[in-house]
């Protein structure tokens, strides 16, 4: 997860110039089903610290014990944790743990990446074996340059590691169409998740920014003046202005965008009449435009107040963008995670 990792960067970063010594743990494999799939990631520090975790919190207690030859030696290993005889999670976790440091140039154009909103990479070279190896460590490439994670510098590739890579695109981010108090309820459930959030609303709105707890912007345009360029893939927007007109104008302004997710609250009755107003005023509105539209917005779970609409509307982007059916887990055939 891109925010994830973030965290992570801008923490080591900050112990750095403390001083403090950093152990990066990425679980590279898995042999069975676990709490969380590899490419999860936690950091420890040489003060009894930690940001992130690998598990529910089972295994972090033998991590801390492990890495202390890490943060004392500065060599890479390799430590497994049995789940089956632990925890009955029925899975085996791999995991590596590195001695990071960051430079300033590869932390700055890391910033400077997700501000662009650029995607990048980390690859992890690995051994099953257990225990210490120097040529174990991961790399970040990113827009066209790798910098090294591990404390040693520069990672010499052995071609006999087995390497994990992964992918990460753009921090997902959030625009809410709206300032109300349920506005608000979504901005909060959304930043628990890591998103970056940003809320629109109207050019006479006299709220600030504070009143929306986590949120990275607050904007005040004229909506034919809204910039919609910097909506991509990577972006959900929900229209919860409770105005008829101004949902209509922001769906106008909405249309021609590549968005994850576009969401509105109001029944099926005012979707319907804005739609057709839509369709009156622009009759080449795009019909898979139409058919992107969630609305009424969220998915059913008898949610009444405020937070527990924002539950429901949050579930639903989740499962758009993850392209799940929302159902009870005991439900569900097979793997739990994807």
């Amino acid at each position: 997860m891109t925010h994830e990792v973030k965290q992570l960067f801008e923490q080591v970063y900050h112990w750095q110039s403390l001083g403090v010594k950093s152990v990066l743990v990425t679980v590279v494999a898995l042999n069975g089903s676990s709490y969380r799939r590899p490419g999860v990631r936690m950091l420890l520090n040489d003060r009894g610290d930690s940001v992130g975790a690998v598990s529910g919190g089972c295994v972090e207690k033998e991590v801390f014990r492990q890495a202390q030859s890490v943060l004392d030696s500065g060599n890479p290993k390799m430590m497994t944790y049995d789940g089956r005889l632990r925890l009955g999670c029925e899975g085996i976790l791999y995991l590596l743990l590195e001695r990071i440091e960051i430079s300033e140039e590869f932390y700055y154009k890391f910033k400077d990446g997700l501000l662009k909103r650029s995607s990048f990479e980390i690859e992890s070279y690995y051994s099953l074996e257990i225990g210490e190896n120097p040529l174990l460590g991961s790399i970040c490439h990113l827009n066209g340059s790798s910098y090294s994670l591990c404390s040693k510098g520069t990672i010499k590739i052995d071609p006999e590691l087995n390497s994990f890579s992964q992918k990460f695109p753009p921090l997902f981010q959030l625009y809410i169409f709206g300032a109300e108090h349920d506005a608000v309820q979504v901005c909060k459930a959304s930043v628990l998740l890591g998103w970056e959030v940003t809320i629109v609303a109207d050019p006479d709105e006299q709220k600030t920014i504070d009143f929306f707890p986590g949120a990275s912007k607050l904007m005040t345009p004229l909506i034919e003046d809204f910039d919609v360029s910097h909506l991509d893939a990577q972006t959900a927007v929900i229209l919860m202005t409770h105005s008829f007109n101004r949902d209509l104008q922001y769906l106008t302004r909405l249309m021609g965008t590549n968005l994850a997710y576009l969401g509105m609250l109001g029944p099926i009755t005012r979707r319907e009449r804005l739609l057709s107003l839509l369709m009156e005023y622009q009759p080449n509105t795009p019909f898979e435009f139409i058919e992107s539209l969630h609305a009424p917005a969220g998915i059913n779970i008898g949610a009444e107040s405020a937070s527990e609409i924002a539950v429901s509307i949050i579930s639903e982007i989740l499962s758009v963008i993850r392209q799940q059916d929302p159902m009870p887990l005991r439900e569900k055939t097979g793997k739990i995670h994807g």
